[in-house]
């Protein structure tokens, strides 16, 4: 246990060190303006989801309401 509680303490110190560098990949992407595509199909993808949640929805309401009768 002794041994336990510094090692966690280090790792907690390495992760607050990887968080201090730079994110090269996104700075090349705005610099290109391929970032804007990036957002763009992330929205679509989660416009998509929400869109077949919507509709999984819709089905099940009606399958419950099926059931009751």
């Amino acid at each position: 246990m002794k041994k336990l509680i510094p090692l966690l303490g280090f790792l907690l110190v390495s992760l607050n060190l990887f968080a201090q560098e730079e994110v090269e990949m996104a700075d090349k992407l705005r610099e290109n303006g391929k970032i804007y595509v990036v957002v763009a199909v992330v929205a679509v993808i989660f416009a998509g989801i929400i869109v077949y949640l919507v509709n999984l929805d819709s089905k099940i309401s009606k399958l419950e309401k099926q059931l009751k009768k």
